[in-house]
């Protein structure tokens, strides 16, 4: 259960819908309720847009060098997979390299949001994503928490009740995983964490 805190809860998503990511520089945040096969995460999504400076010239390696000097390890480049998919054991961090995407979040019933070229995305672990329209230059950078080995789950609900058990072990990040310090995780995540627990 969220805290009824009105401040917190006034910056957080919950309806569907579409959503751009640049509409604000400001973090955005979305929650979502298990749907189907997907058990999602009581903590919420973090949007981060345009991290990435206006002029530079190679996004993807300026979020590699990003991601990498606070911890989180880059793992791949690619688009991000057509069909609804999470991981159980680990947080995601995404670094929009290039072009723009629609990627729906929190499974079927959850929200399309378009990012771009520039933007981050922190996804809780659980929580499901699918690209279902992108730009043909569009890719990201995939980054986890040093130490972790991602394992990737479709939305079916044989292995939805192990997921829950295994999302309850994923630690918070100590710092943000942008900032490398206190930010959106520390502000909004630690927070949180002490007070939910997983359906």
């Amino acid at each position: 259960m969220l805290p009824q805190s009105g401040s917190l809860l006034a910056m957080m998503s919950f309806a569907a819908g579409t959503f751009s990511a640049g509409a604000s520089n400001n973090p955005q945040y979305m929650t979502f309720q298990p749907a189907s096969g997907v058990p999602n995460n009581p903590l919420p999504l973090i949007i981060y847009p345009q991290v990435a400076p206006g002029e530079e010239e190679d996004v993807a390696r300026f979020f590699e060098d990003l991601f990498a000097s606070h911890q989180w390890l880059p793992r791949w480049r690619y688009p991000i997979f057509p069909y609804t998919h999470y991981h159980p054991n680990s947080h995601e961090l995404l670094g929009i390299a290039a072009g723009w995407a629609q990627i729906l979040f929190g499974g079927e019933t959850g929200r399309a949001v378009t990012v771009y070229a520039g933007d981050a995305v922190l996804i809780p672990a659980g929580v499901g994503h699918q690209q279902l329209a992108a730009s043909d230059d569009f890719f990201a950078v995939g980054a986890y928490p040093r130490g972790m080995q991602p394992e990737t789950r479709r939305d079916e609900q044989e292995t939805l009740n192990q997921s829950i058990v295994e999302i309850k072990r994923v630690p918070v990040p100590q710092y943000d995983p942008i900032t490398g310090g206190e930010g959106a995780v520390t502000e909004i995540w630690h927070p949180l964490a002490q007070n939910l627990t997983l359906p």
